[in-house]
């Protein structure tokens, strides 16, 4: 049964909004969103109360790995004692105590039996009112990631996003910007409807179908809706871009990650074979891709190295 406290509901929203993520020259740092959706997936799933830091370690790197920026190494134990400063997390060690003054080592955290949970509160609000806990998790999804992940998200944390008696929250938008409507048909319309990298232009009824607007620096990380951060994709290519499979060579060429792997023709043709393959220009007079904005996406998402040309 849902509680529908406006005020205690607007709260939680506002304060999982605000939570403190290390921001540096638009650096991605999703650690604490992504085991915060880990754990709403728990609370869904009517599993409540602590969890060991070893039993989050393994699934929570995954995130981290698949969902962050790429790097060398993935680190679960910064989120598991660092989202305390949020209010909305607690860690003991395995006697109850207070397990902040813990080293942040592994090592350490698996030594003491490091245990965490959701503030007692929040997640008592969460059990209460399941429609908290889904706008709780869009409210994640919008503020860290592309609309293209959320669905692979939330099937990682086993979240159910739909509401079935979805709560109009007051003042849920105050402070947030909107994307721009316009980005879609001014993208579209420079790269004359045709996917960027494959040439697929399908339309229905007059209307252009399986089109995208994509932003190659994701909006939610401070990305503009202008041409020169944009490129018209279809369906599967945005969502593969967004993914970090492909990306933007610095000669104009389509980057393949190393890392994925296709066996069926299917998969060599639409993915494989557009390793060093040109991306489609937009029309004459209107800005390409912008370098800064290529750049951002190569080493905040592209998942290198890239393959050699096919």
């Amino acid at each position: 049964m849902s509680g529908h406290d406006g005020p205690v509901t607007e709260r939680w929203v506002e304060q999982v909004r605000g939570i403190r993520t290390w921001v540096r020259d638009g650096q991605r740092a999703p650690h604490k969103p992504l085991l915060l959706l880990w754990m709403l997936g728990r609370v869904q799933a009517g599993r409540t109360g602590p969890v060991t830091f070893a039993d989050l370690e393994v699934p929570v790197r995954g995130l981290l790995r698949d969902f962050g920026p790429p790097r060398t190494s993935y680190h679960p134990e910064f989120p598991f004692h660092h989202l305390t400063s949020d209010g909305l997390w607690t860690i003991t060690d395995a006697t109850g105590a207070d397990a902040r003054p813990l080293d942040t080592s592994v090592a350490k955290l698996r030594a003491a039996g490091a245990m965490g949970r959701l503030e007692p509160t929040f997640e008592d609000a969460l059990v209460a009112d399941p429609d908290l806990l889904v706008t709780v998790a869009h409210t994640l999804l919008d503020a860290n990631f592309p609309a293209s992940l959320h669905d692979d998200l939330a099937a990682r944390t086993g979240l159910a996003l739909e509401s079935d008696t979805p709560i109009p929250i007051a003042g849920r938008d105050h402070g947030r910007a909107r994307r721009d409507p316009a980005f879609r048909s001014a993208v579209l319309v420079a790269y004359e409807y045709r996917c960027a990298m494959c040439g697929f232009d399908g339309w229905l009824g007059g209307e252009a179908v399986g089109l995208e607007a994509a932003h190659v620096r994701w909006w939610n990380i401070g990305g503009p809706s202008t041409v020169d951060n944009g490129l018209a994709l279809c369906a599967l290519h945005h969502r593969l871009l967004d993914r970090g499979v492909l990306g933007l060579g610095e000669d104009g060429t389509v980057m393949v990650s190393q890392h994925f792997v296709g066996r069926t023709t299917s998969a060599r043709t639409q993915v494989l074979q557009l390793a060093g393959a040109p991306l489609l220009p937009p029309q004459p007079g209107t800005a390409p891709v912008a370098g800064h904005h290529r750049g951002w996406h190569t080493a905040q998402v592209f998942r290198g190295p890239a393959r050699s040309a096919a």
